[in-house]
């Protein structure tokens, strides 16, 4: 086997530009393989980060008959004295934050222009509020006694033409079926840097929320942030008691989780379509080479080399190219990852709805990603070798000493 590796490594180094180039091509598409894969393991993580924080919790405790997408505000849909709830469930040990919020449809209205909105009363104090708090662009953070302030995103801002200390009418659906109108001064702009959530989600404290939505003293879910995500089961065990459903982080994040299931299985059609482009500059090089030492293979034959020998040859380098390509690429792909990661690509606001994609895309390589890109890359080199080892090996002796001819 040895001596087989030593016989390849010197083949290749007949033509060391062409080998080298062949391995580059290699190189090459493994390095954008990875880069494919760290950033869409990038964004998919990045979202569900994004719509754990902001949006959706670890868990939501909620009651029985409420529907997320009617933004129902009836009383028997909400959650009464959430604050006791709120509090019970922050005792236990696996929970780092649960606070109540308050969801209601709205719309925001300044000047001539008016754009709806989502309004979310929450508990100023609460830890569950600091993307928004750290996010603060300009102006202060709401208090829990303020009456007249709200929170607004900054791509809310720019397209109303708003800034803090603003006045704006909001018109707020209430619990009855009616709709309230009331002015609004702006305390503050904040931005998460995820524009599909900043333009439409408007905050303010709970007990306003809870005052003009006429829900008083209710909240439409219970906002549990875990210590650690993998924690939901033993907290879900431990309130099962309660008359509430409880949803999980991955229930509520099922659009998000199908889509990155989808994208795994597109993307690994497109890593082989990929490889199989660079692969065929292997078989390029390798018949070159059969052609090129077609009386060579000629007197192997003829001394007694067998042709499984002959195409075990081939093989050997075959690997020493995939080897020399996988090299480059780790190094090539390494560096792209290592630029994605800490400085992503600026992509702004795509306006895409149901996923929270932020301004920027910021790669995340796992080693899973590497070591089955690198073993895919590995393996469609070798089959590469298939065919120009079967014709090496195939050739007649006689006309092979002949030149071919």
């Amino acid at each position: 086997m040895i001596h087989l590796y030593k016989m390849a490594l010197r083949d290749l180094g007949r033509n060391r530009r062409r080998s080298f180039f062949s391995a580059l091509a290699l190189g090459l598409g493994l390095a954008l393989l990875l880069l494919m894969a760290a950033v869409i393991a990038g964004e998919m993580r990045g979202a569900l980060e994004s719509s754990i924080r902001l949006q959706s919790g670890h868990l939501q405790v909620r009651a029985p008959s409420y529907d997320e997408d009617k933004t129902s505000l009836a009383w028997e849909d909400l959650i009464e004295h959430p604050d006791q709830l709120a509090a019970q469930i922050a005792s236990l040990s696996q929970v780092k934050v649960a606070t109540p919020r308050l969801f209601a449809s709205g719309i925001v209205a300044a000047g001539n222009e008016s754009v709806g909105v989502r309004i979310v009363g929450i508990d100023p104090s609460s830890e569950a509020n600091a993307p928004f708090r750290d996010g603060m662009v300009t102006g202060e953070f709401p208090t829990a006694d303020d009456r007249e302030g709200i929170l607004i995103g900054q791509p809310l801002a720019e397209k109303l033409s708003l800034e803090s200390g603003d006045r704006i009418n909001l018109l707020v659906n209430t619990s009855n079926g009616d709709v309230d109108q009331q002015p609004f001064v702006i305390r503050g702009i904040y931005s998460t840097h995820t524009p599909g959530y900043d333009q439409s989600v408007v905050f303010m404290p709970l007990a306003k929320a809870q005052a003009i939505a006429q829900a008083e003293n209710h909240a439409s879910t219970i906002f549990v942030l875990l210590k650690d995500r993998d924690q939901a089961g033993a907290v879900i065990a431990a309130l099962q008691t309660g008359p509430y459903q409880i949803k999980t982080w991955e229930q509520m994040n099922q659009v998000l989780v199908q889509t990155e299931q989808m994208a795994g299985a597109y993307m690994f059609l497109i890593y082989l379509i990929v490889l199989a482009i660079t692969a065929t500059v292997i078989i390029n090089t390798l018949i070159m080479a059969v052609f090129e030492r077609t009386r060579e293979i000629g007197i192997l034959s003829a001394i007694g080399m067998r042709g499984g020998r002959i195409m075990a040859m081939f093989f050997a380098e075959s690997s020493l190219l995939a080897v020399g390509g996988i090299a480059m690429g780790l190094v090539l792909g390494g560096l792209l990852v290592a630029y994605a990661t800490q400085y992503g690509f600026f992509i702004g606001n795509l306006g895409v709805t149901g996923i929270l994609l932020g301004e920027r895309i910021y790669a995340y390589l796992t080693l899973k990603d590497t070591i089955s890109l690198t073993v895919m890359a590995f393996v469609v080199t070798l089959l590469a070798a298939l065919y120009p080892a079967l014709l090496a090996a195939r050739m007649e002796p006689v006309e092979a000493l002949h030149g071919g001819k």
